[in-house]
């Protein structure tokens, strides 16, 4: 069972970054209890749905493991939820975990769908230039779940592994096709064989294989 660190929600709402006013739900504030349905928690909200938000991404995990990785590289200190995540947990990291992983988390059930594609956001709200880069260079980008039973989460509920459908994809091995293997025929092949992967990764994944 792992510990959640931090549990995370917020609406979209009006950044100022270098002058220039975006609108991004990255900005989101730890609570204490909230109810979790298909469409993500009560009270969370995106704005960029191209990559954020759907049935697929409905909550978003970022290793806790990875806050220390960053301070330590750009000396400067990350807090969760600095990555715009729903869910900071420790033991929870890329490259041990597999798409099509089913949780219990509180009440719910929720199951890894793909990894986060990371935008850049996440330098601009940590005013960090290079955050982006090395995020994608790392594949250390947090990843996606579905919700297969909606239920109330709070800051102390815990994730337990209570399904796991294959062992050859982890998480970090889908985000390293998608970001730096996009030639791999075989590679994509096996990943598209999950059923479980979300449909928009299933789509540009296809689209390679023309």
């Amino acid at each position: 069972m792992k510990e959640i660190i931090a549990l995370s929600i917020g609406k979209p709402k009006k950044h100022s970054w270098k002058n220039k006013e975006e609108i991004s739900g990255i900005g989101k504030e730890r609570i204490n209890s909230v109810f979790l349905t298909k469409e993500g928690f009560q009270g969370d909200g995106v704005a960029n749905t191209a990559f954020h938000g759907g049935l697929d991404r409905a909550v978003c995990l970022y290793p806790y493991e990875h806050y220390g990785k960053w301070e330590k590289e750009f000396k400067k200190t990350f807090s969760p939820p600095s990555f715009g995540e729903n869910i900071c947990a420790g033991n929870m990291l890329e490259k041990d975990v597999f798409i099509g992983d089913t949780f219990s988390l509180g009440e719910s059930f929720i199951q890894i769908t793909q990894g986060r594609i990371p935008c850049s956001t996440l330098s601009k709200h940590n005013r960090e230039d290079r955050l982006l880069g090395r995020i994608v260079e790392t594949c250390f980008t947090g990843y996606f779940f579905r919700v297969l039973k909606e239920g109330t989460v709070t800051a102390d509920s815990v994730l337990k592994l209570v399904d796991r459908k294959q062992e050859k994809v982890s998480v970090l091995q889908g985000n390293f096709i998608m970001f730096h293997d996009r030639k791999n025929r075989n590679a994509i092949e096996e990943l598209l064989r999950i059923e479980e992967l979300a449909d928009v990764w299933r789509e540009k994944l296809e689209k390679d294989l023309v």
